[in-house]
């Protein structure tokens, strides 16, 4: 079986997720060295953008979250793959998160369903806060639980109550997709 081949940059955090990828998939790679993105690595990834468009294929942690941030700042319109934080747990306790320890599935899962975020949307919220509030995804017992839970079944990363919204909206989630994800979420708790 041939590996799958992705057109765009791939943009991961370092080395070792570079290495892991490349044994799932034929992809290039751009590494971030960490949380603190220099200027140089921001203009290569704004090059591979305009040439062949970006993933960003951060870890699922604070740090991961805060590279896609600050890309996302340059880069509005890059694709975004998530992996769901007990896909990207590490084998021996005390590592942190990473793409590194996920499974090949796992790694075609997040690839195969890569999300662009819409920018400019001027029309009112499909889904509002209070539809987050009656879903129990705002504040209540388990709501970090359910979005946990929710990020994972919509492939768009773990977000707090204040980013949920914006997430949703980012990524074009419809009422009834969000219907959808919910029963499932509802299901597992």
């Amino acid at each position: 079986m041939s590996k799958m081949t992705i057109e765009e940059v791939i943009v991961v955090e370092g080395k070792d997720d570079t290495r892991r990828l490349q044994e799932v998939v034929n992809a290039d790679t751009i590494e971030t060295i960490g949380s603190a993105i220099n200027e140089e690595i921001l203009m290569q990834i704004e090059h591979a953008q305009e040439t062949r468009g970006v993933i960003i294929f951060t870890d699922p942690d604070f740090s991961g979250e805060k590279i896609r941030k600050t890309i996302m700042e340059v880069i509005p319109d890059a694709k975004h793959a998530f992996l769901p934080r007990k896909e990207a747990a590490p084998k021996k306790r005390g590592n942190s998160l990473g793409v590194e320890h996920a499974s090949d599935a796992a790694i075609i899962e997040a690839l195969q369903k890569v999300v662009t975020p819409v920018i400019h949307q001027e029309t009112a919220p499909l889904i509002t806060r209070e539809d987050l509030i009656d879903y129990g995804l705002i504040a209540g017992e388990k709501a970090k639980e359910r979005r946990e839970r929710l990020g994972d079944e919509l492939r768009i990363g773990y977000t707090n109550g204040k980013q949920l919204e914006k997430r949703l909206k980012m990524f074009r989630i419809t009422p009834a997709e969000l219907s959808a994800a919910m029963k499932k979420v509802e299901e597992s708790i």
